[in-house]
């Protein structure tokens, strides 16, 4: 069973069909929609500052999610893949963003809809990434445009195939 804790008396809100892996950590202010997934040794610590989650979003193996005391909470709209080991901190992440596996955003960062960060990439604080574009590097930068048949295939294939993978785990419960 996954690891769920309140925080100064405020625990977090999970919605349906959930899958939780047994060893994630979800803890204080997080709100997290619909058919969602966080899979192992993943965290999600709405200590500091509110974590909110949409629908359909996979928070995947090892990934952080956090914010900055005081300063930044951290958003993640609709439709989200944030990639295995990936740090997503206080920032701001909307609709049909695939975030990629080691990525870094940091504080104040945008990620507007149908965009990728690249595996690796580290999103300087208060960047603002463009819809409908990839960004890869160190710091990242815009490095093509994404047509509607990668926005498709990469963006919603992969939301899609976690929706697969949770029920697997779901219905082994």
């Amino acid at each position: 069973m996954a690891l769920v804790i309140e925080i100064n008396g405020i625990a977090p809100k999970i919605g349906e069909n959930v899958f939780l892996a047994q060893n994630a950590t979800l803890c204080g202010q997080v709100i997290i929609g619909d058919h969602c997934s966080v899979w192992f040794n993943a965290v999600v610590r709405g200590d500091v500052n509110s974590i909110s989650i949409g629908q359909k979003v996979n928070i995947q193996d090892g990934a952080i999610i956090h914010g900055t005391y005081k300063k930044h909470s951290t958003s993640i709209g609709n439709n989200v893949s944030i990639g295995h080991q990936a740090t997503v901190h206080g920032c701001t992440i909307h609709d049909h963003v695939l975030i990629g596996m080691g990525a870094i955003v940091m504080d104040g960062a945008i990620i507007h809809s149908n965009s990728i960060i690249a595996a690796g990439s580290v999103v300087l604080e208060g960047t603002v990434v463009e819809s409908g574009c990839i960004y890869a590097g160190v710091p990242a930068k815009k490095v093509k445009e994404l047509n509607q048949k990668q926005t498709t295939e990469l963006i919603e294939g992969i939301a899609n195939n976690y929706i697969t993978y949770s029920s697997w785990y779901m219905e082994s419960v």
